[in-house]
């Protein structure tokens, strides 16, 4: 039966996980808190890392949270202006709340990961691409199973 962490359970395990990420030498650490250098670095190599993890991704999903809210804000405060500008009749002030709320749906939709604004490459139309396939190709004359099963895979995957 494995041995259970004796850090993992130690009252104080989040000030030992702290002082270990900081740096601290095992020795202090041990003398502070009362547990073995031993326990300390086997804690510091099997568990440290997966609860850093863990505690980084919950922290991103915080920061993605917060992202989101201050979106929402930034959209309100711009559909309130324009809501303000169209009952004051200033289309100049309308135009640019329009423009606003759009580069603000934009942005959202990039986060979002709906709008990929990437370089896409397609290599199929490129004259590489012909004249290595044409090499292949020709390099499979004398093999007419092999050539055949060559181009029937080019063929399913679009690229003949």
């Amino acid at each position: 039966m494995p041995r259970t962490c004796s850090i993992c359970g130690h009252g104080q395990r989040d000030a030992i996980d702290a002082a270990l990420v900081g740096g601290e030498s095992l020795r202090n650490i041990a003398e502070r808190f009362g547990t073995s250098t031993t326990a300390l670095h086997r804690h510091g190599v099997e568990h440290l890392p997966a609860h850093l993890a863990k505690a980084q991704e919950q922290e991103d999903v915080r920061h993605a949270l917060d992202v989101v809210q201050q979106l929402k804000a930034i959209n309100a405060a711009s559909l309130r202006v324009l809501q303000d500008a169209r009952s004051a009749g200033q289309g100049g002030l309308a135009l640019a709340a329009v423009d606003r709320i759009q580069r603000q749906i934009e942005l959202q939709a990039k986060l979002l990961g709906q709008i990929d604004d990437r370089p896409q490459v397609n290599v199929l139309i490129s004259p590489e691409w012909h004249q290595v396939r044409g090499l292949i190709l020709a390099a499979l004359l004398p093999y007419p199973e092999a050539r055949g099963a060559v181009v029937e895979r080019l063929s399913e995957s679009g690229a003949v």
